[in-house]
């Protein structure tokens, strides 16, 4: 399965991105995504041997039992050169750091291979350009003061991704919780 660690926002904040991503210039050149894809990754383990499964959900619901809840709120956006514009979040970024790492070591002690290690960067990725000649500017300029109601971070949730097979262009990954964890900060 290809799978990561998530956090997935609240449906109030869902509503209010869909809101403000409606109200935005139509980002010629950028490859949208679904409402269904938003979340913050905090550990990408691309494809996991089932083998490795029973070890991995021990130790993301260890993690997730060493953190508590905390406030979050999606806020401002960004771009990752001209390839992606993206939201970013507020609020408990530590905590969000924090439940990142933990769910990156959860990975590794489970015995998957994962990328070498970078700061988190907190994001929820919007649109992808569908060329090098696509502008962000006008989107980026109507998101940037974009500050969403905060909400409870409580649960970790594991997301399997479905990628495309139809061939079907402008096809987008289908996401999967195939499990979750309270946080509950013992």
């Amino acid at each position: 399965m290809r799978l990561f660690a998530a956090v997935l926002p609240s449906t109030d904040a869902i509503a209010q991105l869909r809101d403000a991503v409606a109200a935005a210039p139509p980002g010629h050149g950028l490859r949208w995504t679904g409402e269904a894809s938003w979340h913050f990754t905090l550990a990408f383990m691309g494809e996991v041997q089932d083998d490795r499964l029973p070890e991995l959900h021990a130790r993301l619901a260890r993690a997730a039992a060493h953190t508590a809840p905390f406030p979050l709120r999606l806020h401002g956006s960004g771009h990752f050169g001209r390839r992606a514009l993206w939201i970013g979040a507020a609020g408990g970024l530590d905590a969000l750091r924090m439940l990142a790492e933990r769910a990156d070591a959860a990975a590794r002690r489970a015995g998957i291979p994962m990328e070498q290690h970078r700061r988190y960067t907190p994001h929820l990725t919007l649109a992808r350009a569908r060329h090098d000649a696509a502008d962000l500017r006008p989107c980026l300029d109507a998101l940037a003061g974009f500050e969403g109601t905060p909400w409870q971070v409580d649960t970790l949730s594991l997301v399997r991704s479905h990628l495309p097979v139809s061939g079907v262009a402008g096809e987008q990954p289908r996401y999967e919780v195939v499990d979750a964890w309270p946080l509950t900060g013992h």
